[in-house]
């Protein structure tokens, strides 16, 4: 007799072993009772009725979900590659267990359809300027939908934007002509600055008579070679005390 009874005391054992669970401290547990929600878990030990009640574990923490590359038509109908990424957080374990069957699979695909319709609003050069701006627009149109699912975006980053080949080159373009125009105006710049620096120095030299000095230097570098042909040139200095002493 005894004998028959170790097979049930060993099951009955293991299913009260069971019902022994440990929830993590980032984690919650969702409680059914014959298959009615009948409350929440906190971490820790906890007991759960085998066979009665089943307990579904919730991470709580912040999760990383990667959306696939969309090919998407912009405004001004320019096909470009996005791929982003999406941070949520559940905040009510409860509806997200019993409003929504897979909550991960279901912000992937919303965030998607958000994606594909915020994009297809803006044309590429908004797109490309402002990136964080629409992003911001995605995570709105995300999180005002998945609130009702216990579910709280943190925030949507678009990676990569993939542009059409032929759309490149345009770009690449516009780049060398607008890099080639910066630097045609730089070294005007220069010019104008140099120009402007020589005539003060000249202005300099005729007010303190340097000039002079000047042209004789010169004069004496050139004499110095045989061959030259040195021609005097009056200082202007010279030409204007002849003029007054003609009047």
């Amino acid at each position: 007799m005894d004998f028959l009874l170790w097979p049930f005391l060993i099951f009955l054992i293991i299913l009260l072993l069971s019902g022994i669970k440990i929830i993590d401290q980032y984690e919650r547990g969702v409680i059914l009772t014959l298959g009615t929600f009948s409350g929440i878990l906190t971490p820790g030990l906890r007991i759960v009725i085998p066979i009665i009640q089943r307990l579904i574990k919730v991470d709580m923490r912040i999760t990383t979900l990667d959306i696939p590359k969309q090919e998407v038509i912009t405004k001004d109908n320019v096909p470009v590659g996005i791929n982003a990424v999406v941070y949520f957080q559940v905040e009510k374990p409860d509806a997200a267990v019993l409003k929504i069957q897979n909550y991960e699979y279901a912000v992937s695909q919303y965030a998607q359809t958000a994606l594909r319709d915020v994009i297809g609003g803006v044309e590429l050069d908004s797109l490309l300027t402002e990136r964080e701006q629409i992003a911001e627009q995605i995570k709105s149109l995300v999180d005002k939908e998945t609130g009702e699912w216990g579910i709280n975006v943190v925030s949507i980053k678009m990676q990569d934007i993939e542009l059409p080949q032929d759309m490149k080159r345009v770009m690449a373009k516009q780049a060398e002509a607008e890099r080639e125009r910066r630097a045609t105006i730089i070294r005007a710049q220069g010019e104008m600055s140099a120009s402007e620096n020589l005539k003060k120095a000249m202005q300099n030299m005729s007010a303190s008579g340097a000039i002079s000095l000047r042209t004789l230097q010169t004069i004496e570098s050139a004499g110095t070679k045989a061959g030259n042909t040195v021609i005097f040139a009056l200082p202007t200095e010279i030409l204007a005390g002849l003029k007054k002493l003609i009047k």
